[in-house]
């Protein structure tokens, strides 16, 4: 599902900027999680099916456990964030209350996660491995249902396939359907979340859990102060009196 609305004004690009840190947070979980927790990914079930039928087909267990921990814990972060919002796809300009809990929630899990990361001085071991997989796969479950739930104020940030695909159509196709300029920014993030990710993996180990957590504080930071922004917005520019 796609969400390629332009939002005008303040307000609109404060979320859209939202949107682009949370896509740099995704980068930085999906890093961490491939590189560091048994090579699966966090948010991407289409590959991680392909890597669950890999392992199958090379009877590797430790494969086939990993990649079916990041499926349940995907499953079940959105199970939970549908749950909250009740699944309803929100039409107004900001975030409603009941994403940004969700979105809240998310960064305490990976609070948590970062806490054990550091705790074990960088990679944890096996068990712990399987565990932070779970979380921060649920935590991805999550945002991405958040931001299904969020509606045209959002737009997709664990998954972009879709989001590329649909930006190369419209750039090379029929002049009445113009692409999303954010599109290009999105991607950039994302290469830009996952390069910090895995910098800090090589120049402070310990730390590198707490990146995904920073980021996705500060969009909901960023996200929070959009409906400020449209409140100051519809007071310097009221409606003309008919």
């Amino acid at each position: 599902m796609e969400h390629h609305s332009e939002l005008g004004g303040s307000p609109g690009r404060v979320m859209r900027i939202a949107v682009v840190v949370l896509v740099a947070a995704s980068g930085a979980v999906e890093t961490i999680s491939f590189t560091a927790l048994d090579h699966v990914f966090a948010g991407v079930m289409t590959s991680n099916l392909a890597l669950l039928g890999m392992a199958i087909g090379r009877a590797s267990g430790t494969g086939v456990t990993a990649a079916l921990l990041a499926l349940a814990g995907f499953g079940a972060g959105a199970a939970v964030v549908t749950w909250v919002t009740h699944g309803r796809a929100d039409i107004g300009t900001h975030w409603p209350p009941r994403v940004m809990f969700c979105l809240v929630g998310e960064a305490v899990l990976l609070a948590v996660g970062a806490g054990f990361w550091a705790a074990s001085g960088g990679p944890p071991g096996q068990t712990s491995r399987h565990v932070m997989q779970c979380g921060a796969a649920a935590a991805m479950g999550g945002q991405a249902a958040a931001m299904l739930a969020a509606g045209r104020a959002a737009a997709p940030t664990t998954y972009l396939t879709g989001t590329l695909a649909t930006y190369i159509v419209r750039r090379l196709g029929s002049a009445s359907a113009q692409p999303d300029r954010w599109v290009p920014v999105q991607l950039g993030a994302l290469i830009a979340g996952a390069a910090a990710a895995m910098a800090l993996r090589w120049a402070a180990p310990a730390w590198a859990g707490a990146l995904p957590f920073a980021l996705v504080t500060a969009a909901t930071l960023t996200a929070a102060s959009g409906p400020l922004l449209a409140r100051r917005s519809a007071m310097d520019n009221p409606p003309e009196a008919k």
